[in-house]
């Protein structure tokens, strides 16, 4: 569609009216362009149909996927625009074939564990975000987050509720397991979570210890039983190498320079 560059007459009241009754507010807005446009040009009535429907379905799906990174409580807003794929320990193969997202769809999991400061967050939330780009949920918690919205269900008895508006995310992600002591209360909600989640949706934690070692950080019972469900239909990835955020500050990249 070409660019008009006087502005096009408003819609009519009526039309305005049934436009908004039908909750059409894309096609609403974009309508006297497009209308301004058809009858210059000449368009088909068909081809003006098809702009205004796929300018409200675009619309619409942008508003989507707004809320679900809003809903998401991704921390940063690290995509793949900033990944430095040569900088990470992990695989480029590995990289391009989570980037699919196709375990997603097979309900497999992901776990990555290394030292902090090799690119573990940076790379699961660039995947969260792609997933919401691809029309799926994310809910993303630290440990200690996790456990605090248990807790807060346990008082009023909601956590079976609680846990399935969790499981209802195609992508849950649990970040930085083991950088704070983990008690009873932590362990359960963990475990809660990747038991119901088990064959039905994919987990990602990131971790600086691996999998294998977290009855190190909470009861032996509930650890086991947590990776036995983790890492049955997971992709394991351990990360190496020095801290890319102490390698930014190092060469000067963690600032904008003093003037």
């Amino acid at each position: 569609m070409s660019v008009r560059t006087t502005a096009a007459p408003p819609l009519p009241e009526e039309l305005t009216a049934v436009l908004t009754r039908m909750r059409l507010p894309y096609l609403r807005a974009l309508a006297p362009e497009v209308l301004a446009t058809a009858r210059a040009q000449r368009w088909d009535p068909a081809e003006v149909l098809r702009v205004l429907i796929t300018e409200e379905i675009r619309g619409r799906d942008e508003a989507t996927r707004r809320m679900r990174r809003k809903a998401a409580g991704l921390p940063a807003g690290k995509t793949f625009d900033s990944w430095r794929e040569p900088d990470s320990s992990i695989p480029p193969a590995t990289q391009t074939g989570l980037a699919t997202l196709e375990w997603i769809g097979r309900h497999e999991n992901l776990a990555i564990a290394g030292p902090s400061g090799t690119g573990k967050t940076h790379f699961v939330e660039a995947l969260a975000h792609k997933v919401i780009d691809h029309g799926m949920r994310v809910a993303w918690f630290t440990l200690e987050s996790l456990t605090a919205t248990l807790g807060k269900a346990t008082v009023d008895g909601s956590v079976a509720r609680a846990v399935a508006r969790i499981t209802r995310a195609d992508l849950i992600v649990i970040d930085d397991i083991g950088m704070l002591p983990a008690g009873q209360a932590a362990a359960e909600a963990l475990y809660r979570v990747i038991d119901a989640a088990y064959e039905r949706r994919s987990v990602a934690v990131t971790s600086n210890i691996h999998p294998s070692g977290f009855d190190t950080l909470m009861p032996k019972t509930l650890a086991t039983a947590t990776v036995d469900r983790l890492l049955h239909h997971a992709h394991v990835i351990v990360t190496e190498g020095t801290s890319l955020r102490l390698s930014d500050a190092t060469d000067g990249r963690g600032v904008m320079p003093l003037t």
